[in-house]
């Protein structure tokens, strides 16, 4: 099908809006980073990097950014292990519940982030009876960090299919072996991807943290959250977005790399 110029014309017209939209405040809070006024003014009318030199001595921001690794790390390593059982649980098996299974897994991503925050806090404290700490954060983020790392191990396995699986079964390869030198290395890049994915969703969230972590544990976006209308942590609240805003490329970079090389059939 040809599409006239016009045509052309008007959908790259769009498209520009679209990403305008989404990244020209984005370089607005890189650009403030450096405004030397301590509010935020715009445009900026000179220019610092005294409130990257204080970014990096405030304790508050160094400690919420090291909390936030250790919940996105837990969280991570949760979903994969969880996640890479339920794609091949729904994707090499046939069993009654199945496609209500499937569609338990990918819900809580789904649902509004304050009623999964609202359910996981009670489940916590009045079904289970546990205290809030940084592991019932990490496990509340990993409900659905789940469905990412799924639903990348899922679309693995189906353009996989089974035959490398039966071809190894057929030259004596046990179930174990099988899965370590056949099935493992030919979704290695699909499950690095997911867990980039999960990472970086966990590392974001802020709703359900608020519900599911106890006084004085803080991540980083509770931190920008508390810091933003603080007198004079605004300069320092926009170096944080900044920073935030830049080593975020490396991951998603990351996984549409290895989401390609996978569907490309490379060898990740």
């Amino acid at each position: 099908m040809r599409i006239s110029r016009s045509t052309r014309i008007v959908a790259g017209l769009f498209v520009a809006a679209a990403l305008a939209f989404v990244y020209v405040p984005l370089v607005v809070v890189v650009i403030n980073s450096f405004n030397a006024s301590n509010v935020f003014s715009w445009p900026p009318r000179e220019f610092t990097t005294k409130w990257w030199r204080a970014a990096w001595i405030n304790v508050g921001a160094r400690e919420a950014v090291v909390t936030s690794v250790q919940v996105a790390t837990i969280a991570t390593v949760l979903a994969l292990i969880l996640g890479t059982l339920l794609a091949f649980a729904l994707s090499r098996h046939r069993f009654w519940g199945q496609r209500t299974l499937s569609l338990l897994v990918v819900l809580p991503i789904a649902l509004p982030g304050i009623v999964t925050a609202l359910a996981l806090r009670t489940a916590f404290r009045s079904v289970v009876g546990v205290e809030l700490s940084i592991w019932t954060v990490a496990i509340a983020h990993a409900t659905f960090c789940i469905v990412v790392v799924y639903n990348n191990a899922a679309a693995r396995l189906s353009r996989m299919g089974t035959s490398p699986e039966e071809a190894s079964a057929d030259l004596g390869a046990g179930m174990f072996t099988t899965f370590r030198l056949v099935t493992l290395p030919m979704m290695r890049g699909a499950l690095l991807a997911g867990a980039i994915l999960a990472f970086g969703l966990s590392f974001d969230e802020i709703v359900v943290t608020l519900f599911t972590s106890p006084p004085g544990v803080t991540t980083l976006p509770i931190w920008i959250f508390q810091n933003l209308f603080r007198p004079n942590q605004a300069p320092i609240v926009n170096v944080v977005a900044a920073v935030l805003v830049v080593v975020s490329i490396v991951p998603i970079w990351l996984s549409q790399r290895l989401s390609g090389e996978t569907t490309t059939g490379g060898r990740i």
